[in-house]
């Protein structure tokens, strides 16, 4: 079984965050988000996460999700993928001598957890290991998984219950048109 880089785990677990079935987003709060990074190891200060960075981090969420969910075949909202490529820009990241990337220095505390998802998404997709990573074709889901499937074909987060409702739709539509 393949398993996921750091990056992928922590994209992952960013996009679900919010539960489509569910109905919960567990970053709908200023004090929500700030709960998770801190959860996370990625924000020591224990301080109140304004409501504009907030933002910037549901609408990167939103991104990531949309981009994801093209990996299954879903035409992304190109307006939601510029919103999040907005927020990116505002997150600079440095590069150091030896290629890797760090958060800059000059990020104030609750923003440098930002940049450090964009940097584990960055490295998902400059290593091509993006198109693993998807939003269940299911969109009474929209679970975010890693797909360990050797071709990276799979398109559900479970063939269990989602890819099992997906075929008995299309079985159900079959025979009422063939009736």
């Amino acid at each position: 079984m393949l398993e996921p880089p750091a990056s992928a785990v922590l994209v992952e677990a960013f996009a679900n965050t919010v539960d489509v079935e569910e109905a919960s987003d567990e970053i709908a709060t200023p004090a929500g988000l700030a709960d998770w990074l801190r959860d996370r190891g990625l924000l020591d200060a224990p301080g109140v996460i304004p409501a504009q960075v907030h933002e910037s981090y549901v609408v990167l969420r939103a991104g990531i999700r949309e981009e994801l969910g093209a990996h299954v075949g879903d035409i992304p909202d190109p307006h939601l993928l510029a919103a999040a490529d907005r927020v990116l820009a505002e997150h600079p990241v440095l590069i150091t001598a030896h290629g890797s990337l760090t958060p800059s220095a000059g990020l104030p505390a609750e923003r440098g957890p930002l940049a450090t998802l964009a940097i584990a998404w960055s490295e998902l997709v400059t290593t091509g290991e993006a198109a693993r990573l998807k939003r269940c074709a299911e969109h009474t889901c929209g679970w975010v998984f890693w797909d360990v499937s050797k071709n990276r074909s799979r398109r559900w987060c479970s063939m269990k219950v989602c890819g099992n409702r997906n075929k008995s739709r299309s079985y159900a539509s079959r025979q009422r048109q063939a009736t």
